[in-house]
């Protein structure tokens, strides 16, 4: 589901080599002062993701349909999801344009 500023649901997630399908809650608001587009969320809690957390992994790619955009991997919160934040055009396809 997307309204265009926010989109929940199914999303892939790249990091160290692996690629994990995900529930994703993201948003996006645009900066004035930047002049660019930030977007954030998390991921529902997946093992794999979270092995990848612990061994160092930060970088990773965010795949919504044949959008994608690039990630920074947060840590874990108290139930186990993962914080996930990128700046420029979202990865979801009724986002705005960044």
């Amino acid at each position: 589901m997307s309204d265009g500023e926010d989109y929940r649901g199914e999303a892939v997630i790249e990091a160290g080599g692996i690629a994990v399908t995900a529930q994703v809650r993201l948003s996006v608001r645009f900066e004035p002062v930047e002049g660019r587009y930030r977007w954030a969320g998390r991921a529902a809690p997946d093992e794999a993701l979270t092995a990848q957390l612990r061994a160092g992994i930060r970088e990773a790619t965010v795949r919504v349909g044949d959008r994608h955009a690039r990630a920074r991997l947060g840590e874990p919160d108290p139930w186990g999801g993962i914080r996930l934040t990128g700046t420029g055009r979202p990865p979801w396809p009724e986002a705005p344009e960044g």
